[in-house]
């Protein structure tokens, strides 16, 4: 179970950090009515949040492996 959840946010993670404009389409786009591009700063966070995403995930793998 926990390994299914550790891939998931390792795959959320590297879709925010390499795409986060993709991300701002999926969780954002809709609450506007129009169909503006996202800031700097919410790509800058974004991103931030991905790493911090991609290294729980990866944390959670290893501690899969390890622990069996």
């Amino acid at each position: 179970m926990y390994i299914c959840l550790s891939i998931i946010i390792t795959a959320v993670g590297a879709v925010m950090i390499f795409n986060p404009k993709l991300f701002f389409d999926i969780t954002e786009s809709w609450k506007s009515c129009t169909r503006s591009e996202p800031s700097d700063f919410y790509l800058l966070t974004t991103r931030l949040g991905g790493i911090l995403c991609l290294l729980t995930g990866i944390a959670g793998i290893v501690m899969f492996v390890l622990l069996g």
